[in-house]
């Protein structure tokens, strides 16, 4: 400014020179004086700084609740949690998952130590309580999951039984003293189990028919053992679906469908359509040029279950795929047909993983539970047995022709995000018991559940290093606006799920098996380790908040950062 505070730059040049510079320069150049502190606020300006800095495909628009470009910046930027602010070491061994409560107060860790350990989550981190499963015979801990009133937790672990033979354990504890309410087998145990309603929740068995071929059955289980009536179920068959070449069913979830109407973000608006998967219908509405050598499929069938012919196989290999070639006929005339047709908003969808070529998990399987089937209350278990000849159709298949490694749903349910390691392009299953070699990238995938379409591109920055025979699953989580994922690259990573960039990645010392969110806020992120760590990350604007009495601008703070 010169002496009658007129600009000796004008405008359009400050603008140009402001163009070159990072934002961070920006902002400290916008505190010189006040014509130079207008231009750095140029909406123009910070478009072109998001896309620049962000690396972001020009065709993405701003996200829909944005105010401002800079606002966007600021957002990506400012409230990721990506600051370590504690880490908590009271594991002895690899810790496997994480889970959060409802209201957000307390957390749950389950490790190879064999505890389940319950957290307090405040300002500062503190355990609650560690209860150890070695004296039920448990090997190690894997998997827990807070009810919807916060009032019990399913705790899911290996158990070694007879001859060292290892299938799984669910126990339910009460948070409100911390007692052991109930144990209910579960087989294979990466079933882990889920919760249906407060009170019932949903395990898993398996019945081997064949070499290769056997039958998974779902059960509905009360968590109070109980009996308060002979008419009282405290446990009731949910589905008994038919397994094939070596494949069973695990890692159950369930959506509830009364939320899909009121996403938190619509992840395919303005996009064209993706590729979209079968609805388990009848024989006659499959495309004809289905592989023929596989022979007519089962009402609801598995699609792409493609095969060699048996002329072109060894001795073996053509014993297993008659074995599987007998199993699909005579499920014909045994399997029942989905119940319904579209979802409803009183259904909820039990999700699982499944395959049809191999033991591998290369399929996501979806049932729709009616709301008579959530509960136990109906007959008592044995009364009309006459069901138990037949196996149930699934409503939905999603082929992913990969490995899948961790599943998780948004907030409100529409959303299911998956972790999968490919295989190789135009790869042909010949023998179930040796599937395709998998890619150590980690794909994330995007389903929506109420259109059931794949949406958005592979989210990728993370890897995975161990071969199939001997995959883990690695956990992830999703948040309103992100979602965040473990990997064996000793890292944790953040995306932001409307623009698909990367935005953080969380060091460790050895593999990150699991990330979860605060569901109260988005701003906090726990990561768990095969180091035997869990490590809480904040936000940089909430890092702020709590370290300084009063908080400093944003544009301060951030001009003397670099990233």
């Amino acid at each position: 400014m010169d002496e009658g505070d007129t600009p000796l730059l004008p405008d359009c040049l400050v603008y140009q020179i402001f163009l070159s510079l990072g934002p961070a320069d920006v902002l400290a150049a916008g505190l010189v004086c006040r014509q130079w502190q207008a231009v750095s606020r140029d909406e123009f300006l910070w478009r072109e700084q998001f896309y620049r800095y962000y690396r972001v495909a020009r065709d993405v628009p701003r996200h829909p609740a944005a105010t401002s470009w800079y606002e966007e910046f600021r957002r990506l930027y400012d409230t990721v949690p990506c600051v370590e602010v504690q880490t908590l070491r009271e594991h002895t061994d690899q810790v496997l998952h994480l889970s959060f409560s409802h209201s957000g107060y307390q957390f749950a860790s389950c490790s190879k130590d064999c505890t389940v350990k319950i957290w307090k989550n405040d300002l500062h981190i503190s355990l609650l309580h560690s209860a150890d499963m070695r004296p039920y015979n448990w090997s190690y801990t894997q998997f827990s999951q807070f009810n919807q009133d916060d009032s019990l937790l399913l705790a899911s672990g290996v158990f070694l039984g007879p001859h060292n033979a290892s299938s799984g354990e669910i126990a339910v504890i009460s948070l409100d003293n911390f007692t052991l309410l109930s144990r209910v087998r579960n087989k294979p145990y990466d079933v882990f189990g889920c919760w249906l309603t407060e009170t019932n929740l949903i395990s898993g068995n398996l019945h081997r028919i064949g070499d290769i071929t056997s039958c998974s059955v779902l059960w509905l289980n009360n968590a109070f053992q109980d009996i308060e009536s002979e008419n009282v179920n405290v446990v009731k068959r949910l589905f008994k679906i038919q397994n094939l070449n070596a494949s069973t069913i695990r890692t159950v979830m369930v959506a509830d469908c009364s939320r899909f109407d009121s996403p938190d973000l619509l992840l395919d608006a303005g996009a064209s359509p993706g590729r979209v998967f079968d609805l388990g219908g009848d024989v006659e509405d499959e495309d004809e040029d289905e592989d023929e050598a596989a022979g007519p499929a089962p009402l609801g069938a598995k699609k792409g279950c493609q095969r060699p012919l048996y002329g072109q196989m060894q001795p073996q290999l053509a014993e297993r795929a008659l074995e599987t070639k007998v199993a699909e006929l005579l499920a014909r005339g045994r399997t029942k047909p989905p119940e319904c047709g579209a979802a409803s908003a009183l259904d909820k969808l039990l999700i699982f993983t499944t395959g049809c070529l191999t033991y591998s998990p290369h399929q996501i399987g979806i049932k729709h539970i009616l709301p008579h089937q959530m509960t136990t209350a109906g007959p008592v278990l044995g009364e009309g047995r006459g069901s138990d000849a037949f196996f149930d159709a699934l409503d939905h298949v999603i082929d992913v022709r990969g490995h899948i490694v961790g599943m998780g749903l948004s907030p409100d349910h529409r959303y299911l995000y998956v972790n999968s390691r490919a295989w190789p392009s135009g790869s042909v299953v010949a023998d179930p018991m040796q599937p395709p070699p998998i890619a150590e990238e980690i794909d994330l995938l995007v389903f929506d559940l109420k259109t059931m379409r794949e949406v958005k591109r592979a989210l990728r920055a993370h890897r995975a290093y161990t071969p199939n025979d001997e995959c883990f699953f690695i956990f992830l989580d999703v948040s309103r606006d992100f979602v965040a994922s473990g990997a064996e690259d000793r890292h944790g990573y953040i995306w932001d799920r409307h623009y698909n960039i990367c935005l953080a990645k969380l060091r460790h010392q050895d593999v990150v098996n699991s990330v979860v969110f605060s569901p109260q806020e988005q701003e906090l992120l726990l990561t768990a380790s095969d180091d035997a760590t869990i490590k809480a990350w904040r936000s940089p604007r909430t890092v702020r908040i709590h370290e300084a009495r009063r908080p400093r601008s944003f544009f301060s703070w951030f001009a003397g950062q670099r990233r």
